[in-house]
């Protein structure tokens, strides 16, 4: 199943992302040639992204949990984030599995922001290329849950909410870390025109049902078995006691006959 798909800026190369766990690296000439995979992931890979101004670089996003980041020509894994380590234990949703349903990028200062399906919570990272790694900044709560998020080169991070009254959020970057600006007259007009079309947009987000189907299928084989295993001992030993009643005072089994048993009881 195909989960998502990439080009790379050169056109050279078509990046397919699916529910295998895998990332397949093809000519874009010749898709049937493949360049490389990208291997690692041990769940379904639900984003990928190609980094504009770092063409050799992908990151990539799982049910696994993490964020990736590799050369993908060579089919390299170069850094991988845990998202599991970043959240706060007793958070509500710190015991659910999720996947990454969008991945942005601001070419101002490599920012990378993550949305999570079903989370409301969006990630900052920021990617130093030249140390190959992503270095992960903040957390961004919100009240609601977060349907989808866009840099605006110009603007900041664009965050889209299931909250008709305050539908749109924008945040900037004050003093490195990123915060909600105050609503100016852009941000106002955008929301008003996303009011009026609220149902629409509702009933757009309540048909998805994200990333819950594509996770594997767990099954305790083990246990069944020992249990079934320790029923049909306990039937075959019920049935050998039925067979052989346990002996009598002298050792030996002894059937007494109808006959006898009136005799002893006349005496």
């Amino acid at each position: 199943m195909l989960l998502d798909v990439a080009v790379s800026p050169d056109d050279r190369y078509i990046l397919t992302a699916d529910r295998d766990e895998k990332i397949r690296v093809s000519w874009a000439l010749a898709p049937h040639n493949i360049e490389s995979f990208c291997l690692g992931h041990t769940e379904f890979v639900s984003r990928i992204f190609v980094v504009p101004d770092h063409p050799e670089l992908l990151l990539s996003s799982s049910g696994d949990c993490t964020l990736r980041l590799w050369d993908y020509r060579r089919g390299q894994e170069l850094h991988c984030c845990h998202l599991t380590s970043l959240q706060e234990p007793a958070g509500p949703w710190s015991d659910k599995r999720f996947a990454a349903s969008r991945i942005a990028y601001w070419s101002r200062d490599s920012w990378v922001a993550l949305l999570c399906d079903r989370v409301p919570v969006v990630y900052i990272f920021q990617l130093e290329a030249p140390g190959r790694q992503l270095v992960y900044k903040q957390q961004l709560s919100f009240q609601h849950s977060v349907w989808d998020v866009a840099f605006e080169e110009s603007r900041g991070l664009w965050v889209l909410q299931d909250c008709r009254e305050a539908p749109l959020v924008l945040c900037r970057p004050v003093g490195g870390q990123w915060q909600p600006v105050p609503e100016d007259s852009a941000v106002r007009t955008v929301c008003t025109q996303l009011r009026g079309h609220w149902a629409m947009l509702e009933g757009a987000a309540s048909v998805d049902e994200g990333f819950s189907s594509l996770y594997k299928a767990t099954f305790d084989n083990v246990t069944t078995y020992l249990k079934k295993k320790e029923e049909r001992l306990q039937q075959q030993l019920r049935k050998k006691r039925h067979k052989n009643p346990p002996p009598g005072p002298n050792g030996q089994t002894k059937k007494v006959k109808a006959g006898e048993a009136s005799w002893s009881g006349s005496s």
